[in-house]
This record gives structure tokens, C-alpha cells and sequence, in this order.
């Protein structure tokens, strides 16, 4: 049997600005009272998402001008490589590495385009060698950060010895705008927040927990449920079915066939290490795994923190749920577009 991937190291970094929901509620008011009919019967979403201060990639101020997409773009690439770099050297430091020791780079990002890539425009600060391999992957959402780990993984199995390093970075908040307001339009603008989070994994190679399997669930019939529409301005949100409800529905059965191919049952997870999307889906998670009302707390406080970040997000849960002691077996999962379900199976160090 080949050695196990092992997870040496984990860290985030926050964007730069800080807003709180009560300062966002307010400015959303006033924006969006002429802009978009009933917006009062949609105000409550700000009370009930559960959160309490987000970071941004701008300050509040830049979100109430109207942009165009190379505007946002280049707040993309202006802030996304930092917060790239910042996550990136934090998780290296903790594995007591450098970056010219890192052997395949996975950049994972769904909220703006950037080519060449972010960790080519970060190879010159990271020191990444010249031969480091590239992987950037994009679309995966919300499930991005359960699906680059999954692929660190499977990588660091193939190289046995090589250092794999994977930094996911969001910067959801771009995403705001004033025009041709929906529904999912002020949903996001209650939930999203920016984030950074990067990891370091290597095979045999002591670690705080060894990946133990990975797996996907894509629903068919399901491209609707989440994802990005393209418009004048840039990328817009899709939310055009109540995912809370979908994921109360159709995780569990999802999830039991995932453990049973690699030979386990939900009894034999020790703690589910969820992608907190809002407080109704955090919700909807503990009734479809049959958790007891407030197991899912480190999910609860992430989001009231830094709010939904997408990728990131799960990744930020698995670092609190590290610092307090991870139990023996855990399952790392989270759903993006596709829909589709991503886990990974991890077991603590002894």
C-alpha cells in the first residue's frame, strides 16, 4: 500500500478590510430601496445569516460606485495575489519549509480571472522553483476548498515525497453590484465574505492527520442550484433553487454512499467538518447527518466572523477544529457547483 498523504500544516489569511453586518445592513438599505421593489420584505436575511463581521477586499466605500468588469478584475489581481502569498507563507512556516521547497502549486479560485495565474504572480515573492508544477483550478465554488485537498492528496500519493502546496482564495465581495438586482443578488450581499487559506501536504511525513480518502457526489438535474451568471459587469450569483432545503433532502443518502465505498458508515465519523454556507444551512446540515442541534459550533463561529467565503471557508473550520484537537476521524465536506458534494476523509495523528 502507498503512504498516506499526510497534512503537515494549515493557515489563512483574511482580506484586508472589515465590515460589520450592521454597516452592511444599513448601506444595503439605502442602496437598494429604489433599486429593487420589496426590499424590505428582504432585509431579515441580514439578521438571520448568522454573522456578526466579514472581511473584504475593498473597503465598503469602493462597493457604492458602479464598476465595470476590468475594474474588478483588477481589484481581483490586486488583492488576491497578497492574500495568496500571505496564507501561502504562513502555511510553509509551519511546516518549517521554504517555497523553493515546493514541488506542485494548486491555486484554487472561482471569483475572478486571472491568467497567467495567481501563483505565477506570486512565484517571484514565494521563491517557487522554476521547475514547480502549476495546477489552477477554477469553478469549483463553494466546494473548492474540500476539492483541492482532496487533489493535494491524491498528488502527494502519486510523488511520493513531493511537497504539495494548495492555497485557495476567494474575493466573493467583487461580486457586488447595483444593476438588474435578484433575489440571490441581496442573499449574497447578507452572506459573502473574502478569505485566503493555503495547506501543506506530503506523504510520510509527520503531520496532524493523514488523508485517508476523498470523494465526490454531483446531482444530476442540478446546474441550477448554484453558481456564476455572466454579465456587462462581471460575475453575478446564481441561487435559483433554496439550497438549505436541497441539502437536508439529498446530503445524507449522498454522503452514506460515499463512506460505504471506502468501507465505513456515519457512525464511524467522529465530527463532519462542514463548508457553513448560512446559518439555515448549517441547519440543514445537522438534520440531514442527524447531528444534535449545535454540534456544527466551529462552522457557526467562522461564519459569524468572516461570513461565507466560499472555497476557503471549510478550510478556516478545519483550522479551528485542528487547534482544539481534531478526534480520531473526520469527514472535511462542502458543496459547490455542479451541485456537488466533496469530501475528505481524514484520520488525526496519534
Amino acid at each position: 500500500m502507498p503512504a498516506s498523504a499526510k497534512l503537515l500544516s494549515i493557515a489563512t489569511a483574511n482580506a484586508p478590510n472589515v465590515m460589520t453586518q450592521t454597516d452592511v445592513v444599513r448601506v444595503a438599505q439605502a442602496l437598494f430601496r429604489d433599486r429593487f421593489p420589496g426590499i424590505d420584505r428582504m432585509l431579515p436575511v441580514f439578521d438571520t445569516a448568522g454573522i456578526r463581521t466579514r472581511q473584504s477586499a475593498m473597503p465598503l466605500d469602493w462597493y457604492l460606485t458602479p464598476r465595470s468588469w476590468p475594474e474588478r478584475t483588477q481589484a481581483y489581481l490586486d488583492i488576491a495575489v497578497g492574500m495568496f502569498a500571505r496564507a501561502a507563507e504562513a502555511a510553509l512556516d509551519q511546516a518549517g519549509l521554504k517555497g523553493s521547497d515546493v514541488d506542485v502549486v494548486i491555486t484554487v479560485s472561482s471569483t475572478g480571472i486571472a491568467t497567467p495565474s495567481l501563483e505565477a504572480r506570486a512565484m517571484a515573492r514565494m521563491g517557487f522553483r522554476s521547475d514547480a508544477a502549476r495546477v489552477p483550478v477554477f469553478g469549483l465554488g463553494c466546494a473548492g476548498g474540500a476539492t483541492g485537498l482532496a487533489l493535494a492528496g491524491r498528488l502527494a500519493q502519486a510523488s511520493p515525497g513531493a511537497v504539495i502546496l494548495v492555497v485557495v482564495v476567494e474575493l466573493c465581495t467583487l461580486s457586488f453590484r447595483m444593476e438588474d438586482l435578484t433575489k440571490a443578488d441581496i442573499v449574497a450581499t447578507a452572506l459573502f465574505g473574502d478569505g485566503s487559506a493555503a495547506c501543506v501536504v506530503r506523504c510520510g511525513e509527520a503531520g496532524f492527520a493523514s488523508i485517508e480518502a476523498a470523494g465526490e457526489h454531483t446531482w444530476p438535474g442540478s446546474l441550477d442550484v448554484m453558481g456564476w451568471r455572466v454579465g456587462p459587469t462581471g460575475l453575478g450569483v446564481i441561487f435559483d433553487r433554496a439550497i438549505p432545503p436541497f441539502a437536508r433532502e439529498n446530503l445524507r443518502p449522498a454522503m452514506v454512499g460515499m463512506l460505504e465505498r471506502q468501507g465505513l458508515e456515519l457512525e464511524d465519523v467522529d465530527r463532519f467538518i462542514c463548508h457553513p454556507g448560512g446559518m439555515k444551512f448549517i441547519d440543514a446540515l445537522e438534520g440531514s447527518l442527524s447531528l444534535d442541534q449545535g454540534s456544527l459550533d466551529h462552522e457557526r463561529e467562522v461564519l459569524a466572523d468572516h461570513g461565507n467565503m466560499s472555497a476557503p471557508t471549510v478550510l478556516y473550520v478545519l483550522d479551528r477544529a485542528r487547534r482544539q484537537g481534531l478526534p480520531n476521524r473526520s469527514v472535511v465536506t462542502a458543496l459547490g457547483p455542479g451541485f456537488t458534494l466533496s469530501t475528505v476523509t481524514l484520520r488525526a495523528a496519534a
